[in-house]
């Protein structure tokens, strides 16, 4: 699903409403609709719902829902921010209907204390500005937005909370955001919903379809995408009957030092777990009777080093190349390291350790084979580039570092991003806190070679690990709590993850 900048979606809006054709007041009631219906859905009448409007279109949409609403027999009162006398077209004509309609209570505000106080199960709306605001709120509207995010009650944004900007946030007021508990967003999610300091005024988002026009947003371009469990679910290859285990890869997995031997066990037992036909892993040789007793299923390549990794084995009879996690970054490691970027032409996963020793060696950047994958916490990708001072600013910089070293980069977080050397940035949708423990990353490094490995193209190699290793985790939560999930449960419940996609079809 495409992600489009505020002036892009008014761009559809209008091609919709010339080309459906709709009538733009028709339209709005639609998108109403789908608000009003979700509230009478989830929340008995008894309620009162206080519905604060602007003059613009989104206060149009809320007094669509306050008309909507009174008539299932919702207690509603509707509060003019009296910022203009003046309202937008459809705005003023949905006023007019709902003054007709006389089942909702209409008060004009002019100052902050004409605001009633309310209880914690009252409704609140939040239609005051939507989505293309530029400007951070000042003055009577900030003021409004600050004694609403001090009352009780059940928050809902119309599209975007108010004051909060589509992209950039970089020059705004945090103090004057709408805080919501909830955010019922028209066709598309707005980009600044993926950014962890918005996560308090935004709440839960959920996208509401209103029909605009698709053939405008095939048209439209973007960068931004989010990825939904169908595309995936598209993109899992399908087994036949007469394969055997060299139909699936044979991965080479470079993991695991001293007192960190658990990353290796982690890594290669994801990768059998996604469907490597075979898997080797190199390790240390103090690691030798860990791996062959924690998994028997994985062949073992032994370093001369007792403790570390020190040599790059031949990489010639592996079909990928997945290296970093807990191999620690001596100096004999960077030299391993940097043997194997040097030699290597087909793309490699680098984790962990491989992304510090980048770090400290970025000239090598310059030579790693093109489309590898990356992937960083945010920590590591700061070591690999600077300190950001938002997240929209590192979501460029991540861009601007995919392209130019052309590779994969995958930013772990909450909404896992994956940036590529065409220019494109992917939100993953799966996943939980509960994922936020130990070795998770090292399971999503397991992940992502073994698809790379099984003839996946790098793109969606990464696409699909991000995912399945998110509703794996999303699985093992929804069993085991979020509190309770280590990073072997996620290993767990990954064949479960590819039951589910696979009935997706």
């Amino acid at each position: 699903m495409k992600i489009l900048r505020s002036s892009d979606v008014k761009i559809v809006d209008a091609y919709t409403i010339e080309n459906e054709p709709i009538h733009s007041i028709n339209l709005m009631e639609r998108a109403a609709g789908t608000i009003s219906g979700w509230i009478v859905k989830n929340y008995n009448p008894v309620k009162k719902i206080l519905i604060f409007i602007g003059p613009g279109n989104n206060g149009g949409d809320g007094l669509a829902i306050a008309r909507q609403l009174a008539e299932n027999k919702f207690i509603v009162k509707v509060l003019w921010v009296k910022i203009t006398d003046k309202l937008s077209p459809d705005a003023k004509i949905n006023y007019n209907r709902l003054k007709e309609q006389g089942l909702a209570e209409i008060s004009e505000i002019t100052d902050v204390k004409q605001i009633p106080e309310t209880h914690a199960e009252n409704i609140i709306l939040d239609g005051i500005f939507g989505s293309g605001l530029n400007r951070p709120l000042e003055g009577f509207p900030a003021k409004v937005v600050q004694k609403l995010n001090e009352m009780e009650g059940i928050k809902i944004a119309i599209d975007t909370p108010s004051g909060l900007f589509g992209e950039d946030n970089s020059s705004n007021h945090y103090d004057s955001i709408f805080k919501a508990d909830y955010t019922f967003t028209f066709q598309f999610p707005t980009l600044s919903f993926f950014f962890p300091e918005h996560q308090d005024f935004v709440g839960k988002w959920k996208i509401m379809d209103i029909g605009l026009s698709q053939k405008k947003i095939d048209e439209t371009e973007s960068c931004y995408y989010l990825i939904t469990k169908n595309k995936v679910s598209n993109h899992i290859k399908k087994r036949k009957r007469f394969d055997h285990k060299g139909k699936y890869g044979h991965v080479l997995i470079i993991t695991g030092g001293y007192g960190k031997m658990g990353a290796a066990v982690l890594t290669s037992n994801a990768a059998l777990r996604t469907g490597s036909g075979l898997v080797t892993t190199h390790v240390p040789k103090l690691g030798y009777e860990i791996m062959q007793t924690a998994l028997p299923e994985a062949m073992i390549s032994i370093d001369l080093s007792d403790i570390i990794f020190s040599e790059s084995p031949e990489t010639d009879r592996f079909t990928c190349v997945g290296i970093g996690p807990g191999i620690g970054t001596k100096n004999n490691t960077q030299k391993a390291l940097k043997s194997l970027i040097d030699k290597e032409k087909r793309p490699v996963v680098l984790d962990a350790d491989a992304l510090n020793i980048l770090a400290h060696n970025k000239e090598w950047l310059e030579i790693l084979p093109e489309n590898s994958i990356l992937t960083p916490h945010p920590k590591e990708f700061e070591r690999l580039t600077e300190p950001a001072d938002n997240h929209y600013e590192r979501l460029e910089m991540q861009r601007d570092f995919a392209q130019k070293h052309k590779v994969y980069l995958v930013l772990k977080g909450g909404n896992t991003t994956i940036a590529g050397p065409e220019g494109n940035i992917f939100f993953n949708t799966s996943g939980n806190p509960g994922m936020a423990t130990a070795g998770s990353g090292d399971v999503l490094t397991g992940m992502i070679t073994s698809l790379l490995g099984q003839g996946y193209d790098p793109k969606w190699a990464a696409i699909t690990g991000v995912y399945l290793h998110g509703l794996a985790g999303d699985l093992a939560a929804e069993k085991l709590g979020e509190e309770t999930c280590i990073a072997s449960d996620i290993i767990h419940y990954i064949g479960k993850a590819f039951k589910q996609l696979k009935n997706e079809k």
